[in-house]
């Protein structure tokens, strides 16, 4: 398992990540973000969603679906900012 701070930089960029864009990263756009090899990201990124946060993937995946206060895939609630809705909450 990773070590603290490197889940701490994994969650940052993660929610980083999804305020610019309004979607999550890749694993191998969260490795390059951590400098770090693709399985290592991949393995950091299962190691953050296992670590007790309300997180998940897609089953059978490594597709982040949920990641507080976050939801990649369109629900019902939208967020807006200043008129700009780029966002999906849980």
């Amino acid at each position: 398992m990773a070590d603290n701070q490197m889940l701490d930089r994994a969650f940052h960029s993660v929610m980083q990540r999804f305020i610019d864009t309004g979607q999550a990263p890749h694993y191998t756009e969260l490795a390059s973000a951590l400098d770090v090899p693709v399985e290592e990201g991949r393995q950091i990124l299962h190691d953050l969603v296992d670590s007790g946060i309300p997180a998940w993937l897609h089953p059978g995946t490594d597709y982040i679906v949920s990641f507080p206060p976050f939801n990649n895939l369109p629900t019902q609630y939208r967020i807006s900012v200043n008129g700009q809705q780029s966002w999906f909450a849980q």
